[in-house]
């Protein structure tokens, strides 16, 4: 399998809310506000009844708090994940 193909399929894992919240170490509500402040991506369909978060989008943020990003690099961030979920298939 190519470095590539490889890169893709890593991009395709979605976690559900309990791994992501287990992930940030945040509440339910925390991960919610968050969302709505612009500081976490939203959740993407993948079901009629469900909701997931794309692996790499929850690393990248988790890894953007730990390197000392501030809010307003968050959501830099966050607006970059969300334009790239348009052009990445």
């Amino acid at each position: 399998m190519t470095k590539q193909i490889q890169s893709v399929l890593l991009a395709l894992v979605i976690l559900r809310l309990p791994v992501v919240l287990k992930r940030r170490g945040r509440s339910r509500a925390a991960h919610y506000l968050d969302i709505q402040q612009g500081l976490f991506t939203p959740p993407v369909p993948i079901g009629l009844r469900a909701v997931g978060w794309p692996e790499y989008e929850v690393d990248a943020l988790n890894a953007a708090r730990i390197a000392g990003k501030n809010d307003d690099e968050i959501r830099a961030l966050v607006a970059e994940l969300m334009a790239a979920r348009k052009v990445a298939y």
